[in-house]
């Protein structure tokens, strides 16, 4: 009985004394305690290491970039010698005026793109570099070459498997394709798994990485360079006024629907990348002697063995591992995006998607990567990491220029806002239901998370919501493994009418046709 006692008064003390600390907690604190545990076991096994010569390779980025070699040699590196029509599709040379769908195909792209074009372009490159020298670029662009033929694969499938509904709008992505697919395939029961798996997943990284992240460093963006947490009136305390502010543009985007997005995307995506690279450009053009250099830099850091940059291990990983995450090929979010496209042959869009990863990371990072390594700023010890050093090296031109990334940033957080609040969207309404009121809800609830998310300590939130982010890769490549011969059929017979001279309209027969022509 006095065991008993002891044991209940030492429980009750402690629980008195847990009850205590959390009520000096402030908000964001207890949320941080709450969900931490979960968040860093969940975190720990999506991005497990794998121990390479004294280096640790996250296990997940081994997943993807095995699917993108793999995929890459088996389609006879359709990234690159299908680059010339993606561009002729994307400029509307096999346009279909009455063919499903609700956006073009350069409408689809700028969507899609807006959804990765972001804080990994700006960030992710500064601290790949930072850590990995500056032969993590040539790494990189390596991924965004590979990530091409990922890209093509999914989107194919995307809109092979969409669901067009009676309003004209379409669903789809790898929740449909996993699971009418695998079906076809005679494995129901796994795709139904799959499919309801990425789609609890892809609800978590909308609202975590796609949403709560973005608005966060945006409102620290804007923050800083408005007076800082003291000067800014945005700061000490009213953050979350500005995210107020973001939610209501956010939401007048999104309750219209993939063609109010669209609309947004393809004028925002242009000028959201024209605002950073002529920045860039400036930077550039002011240290232009020092350019042969960097490129030197670039390709001698790429295959050194030396202990700079972590050796050639080192920054392979680094380089590697910021290109595939930055343009987020294997993961599938793109494919929902791209499935709402107008076109009756599916492989078409697959071209237009591979032109995703090549602007995120072989453009827009080269280009912060380039500004970074010819200033310097990368071997300067009070640069900072991330944002910190791009900004740096942006200031070392003209003054005002953290200005200009601030707006970057900014533009770049709110694309990739209204593009994931697409991508959670069609998640949820495979779960629960295509209707008007599982519509109305999901818009309202991620815009109830831009305000939150403005003034947290994000801390275990992003752990979490970048684990389910890159959990999606997880049954999406599994489906694109299982699918793949369905997509390079369809490439075989699109390349077997692109080739002919017969100026035939773009129809699911022409395609047939001149495929049967040629096999014959």
């Amino acid at each position: 009985m006095k065991k008993f006692s002891l044991a209940a008064a030492l429980s009750l003390g402690a629980c008195s004394n847990l009850f205590a600390q959390t009520n000096t907690m402030s908000v964001d604190e207890k949320i941080d305690a709450a969900i931490g545990p979960a968040a860093q076991f969940i975190s720990d096994i999506i991005f497990y290491e794998l121990p390479v010569a004294g280096y640790g390779i996250p296990l997940i980025l081994v997943w993807l970039l095995a699917g993108a070699l793999f995929f890459t040699v088996y389609l006879g590196f359709i990234n690159i010698r299908g680059f010339r029509y993606a561009l002729d599709i994307v400029r509307g040379k096999y346009n279909q005026a009455d063919a499903p769908g609700e956006v073009s195909h350069f409408q689809a792209l700028t969507a899609a793109v807006s959804g990765t074009v972001g804080l990994g372009n700006i960030a992710g490159v500064a601290i790949a570099i930072s850590l990995g020298g500056p032969g993590a670029t040539f790494w990189m662009i390596m991924a965004g070459l590979l990530g091409m033929s990922t890209k093509f694969v999914s989107c194919t499938l995307g809109v092979k498997y969409r669901d067009n509904h009676a309003d004209g709008t379409v669903s789809g992505g790898p929740m449909h394709y996993l699971n009418k697919g695998m079906r076809e395939r005679g494995m129901a029961g796994l795709g139904k798994f799959l499919a309801a798996f990425f789609a609890i997943m892809c609800i978590g990284g909308a609202i975590g990485a796609g949403n709560m992240f973005q608005i966060n460093q945006a409102t620290q963006q804007f923050v800083a360079v408005t007076g800082g947490e003291a000067g800014s009136w945005f700061g000490d305390g009213n953050a979350w006024i500005f995210g107020l502010i973001m939610a209501v543009l956010v939401g007048l985007v999104i309750l219209g629907g993939m063609k109010s997005i669209a609309r947004v995307t393809e004028k925002v995506v242009p000028l959201m990348c024209a605002i950073y690279i002529i920045a860039a450009t400036v930077v550039l053009i002011s240290n232009f002697k020092l350019i042969p250099g960097a490129f030197a830099a670039i390709f001698e850091g790429a295959f050194s063995t030396s202990a700079v940059g972590g050796g050639l291990v080192g920054v392979m990983i680094q380089g590697l591992r910021r290109g595939m995450f930055s343009n987020e090929a294997g993961i599938g979010s793109a494919s929902i995006a791209h499935s709402a496209v107008k076109t009756n042959v599916p492989v078409t869009e697959g071209f237009v998607a591979s032109l995703e990863p090549f602007i995120d990371t072989v453009i827009v990072c080269t280009m912060t990567a380039l500004v970074i390594v010819v200033t310097g700023a990368y071997q300067l010890d009070a640069a900072g990491d991330g944002i910190a050093l791009t900004s740096t090296a942006f200031a070392t031109v003209i003054n005002w220029f953290p200005i200009v990334l601030a707006a970057a940033v900014i533009l770049f957080a709110f694309s990739t806002m209204i593009t994931w609040s697409y991508y959670g969207l069609k998640s949820w309404t495979y779960l629960f239901g295509n209707t008007k009121t599982t519509n109305i809800s999901f818009k309202v609830l991620f815009c109830a998370f831009v305000v939150l998310g403005a003034p947290m300590q994000l801390g275990s939130v992003v752990a979490f919501s970048d684990a389910m982010l890159f959990a999606m890769s997880i049954p999406n490549m599994v489906g694109l493994y299982m699918m793949a011969p369905t997509v390079k059929r369809e490439m075989q017979d699109f390349l077997a009418y692109a080739r002919s001279d017969n100026n035939k309209p773009l129809t699911k027969e022409a395609v047939r046709t001149e495929a049967e022509a040629t096999n014959a």
